[in-house]
């Protein structure tokens, strides 16, 4: 089934099972479209909560294609001109490579109703910010209750041997394995060190896996300590497992997460109301909550009490990074750490 093929099928089996759901006047779906959405917390949130809305407020359903930002790229490219979804999620650093690679379609910020309640810079010309995220490490305060608050500690016994590593596939990965690399020496273009330091504790280590495992492991007692951002950390704790989050001595790292519509879209208007639930002041508030507790960055949206920071003006302390000079070096990054970490 070629990428068109398959597009049209989501979208005619999300029309189908989103509109047997709903009220016969909701159910005439005057649109629809697909989007990529990061697996895990984010796919669950925005089934449960933007979907809903949108085909409340709007007659328009999604389906959802289940994919990480580096391999939504990925797909896009193949698609030769035919998009293979309507909407990207994504971080910065893929952000910048799909701009690259031009394809982004242009976005309207006349047709978002909810534009003017976001900060300054948040619409741009292709992009549209969703939420901001928060990384550092998370531990099991029962394993550890002395938890350690340097990123080189966690190298160190007893940390090490229930330490769960992943690698670059993942911004959180990625900017955590950078501030890694800073304490032993390295830097932002040149990860050496780190990679010496894996290769050391790689016997020590608990387990090594995809970004998608590690909260299984965590919630199995495999692993009980890894790095990673708030949401999974909340996604956790809300199951019942028992779970902190720690900001490490050098701070906390921040970055922000935005939807785009992809280039070739038969489905703009119906993407700029996607995109425009997704930043309402209704969506966020929810998003905001257990378990997915998304920072959000409507303006009208008073922070709940449970997210880990309590005023957005936290963020301008967080560790920010310079995509444009991590982009050229990721992929070389991503294939080295499975070819001599994951192995």
């Amino acid at each position: 089934m070629n990428d068109l093929s398959r597009r049209r099928l989501l979208q005619s089996a999300a029309a189908f099972g989103a509109a047997s759901a709903l009220p016969f006047s909701a159910a005439r779906a005057a649109d629809s479209l697909a989007a990529a959405i990061y697996p895990g917390t984010w796919d669950e949130a925005y089934r449960s909560v933007v979907a809903p809305l949108l085909a409340q407020k709007h007659g328009v359903d999604v389906a959802f294609d289940p994919l990480w930002a580096v391999d939504q790229v990925t797909k896009a490219r193949a698609g030769r001109g035919i998009a293979p979804f309507d909407c990207f999620v994504l971080d910065p650093g893929p952000t910048a490579a799909a701009r690259e690679a031009d394809l982004f379609e242009p976005i309207d910020a006349s047709m978002l109703s909810n534009a003017a309640n976001l900060p300054d810079g948040m619409i741009s010309a292709d992009a549209a910010t969703v939420n901001v995220q928060v990384v550092g490490l998370c531990y099991n305060p029962t394993a550890f209750p002395e938890p350690p608050t340097r990123w080189e500690q966690i190298f160190e016994s007893p940390y090490v041997e229930r330490l769960g590593l992943t690698g670059f596939q993942t911004t959180f990965g990625t900017v955590s394995l950078i501030e890694m690399a800073k304490v032993f020496g390295g830097s932002d273009t040149d990860m050496e060190p780190i990679f010496a330091k894996l290769q050391e504790a790689l016997p020590k280590v608990a387990a090594v896996t995809g970004p998608a495992g590690l909260p299984g492991l965590f919630q199995q007692g495999q692993i009980d300590l890894m790095y990673t951002n708030t949401n999974n950390v909340a996604t956790l704790k809300a199951q019942g497992v028992d779970i902190e989050f720690i900001a490490p001595e050098t701070g906390a790292i921040t970055f922000s997460t935005s939807l785009h519509i992809t280039k070739g879209s038969e489905n703009v208007e119906a993407a700029h109301k996607y995109i425009d639930t997704a930043i309402s002041a209704e969506a966020q508030s929810q998003l905001q909550l257990s378990p997915y507790n998304m920072i959000p960055v409507n303006k009208q949206v008073e922070l709940a009490e449970t997210l880990y920071i309590k005023s957005v003006d936290e963020l301008s302390d967080m560790v920010v990074h310079d995509w444009s000079v991590i982009n050229p070096q990721r992929a070389g990054w991503i294939e080295r750490f499975n070819k001599e970490i994951t192995k």
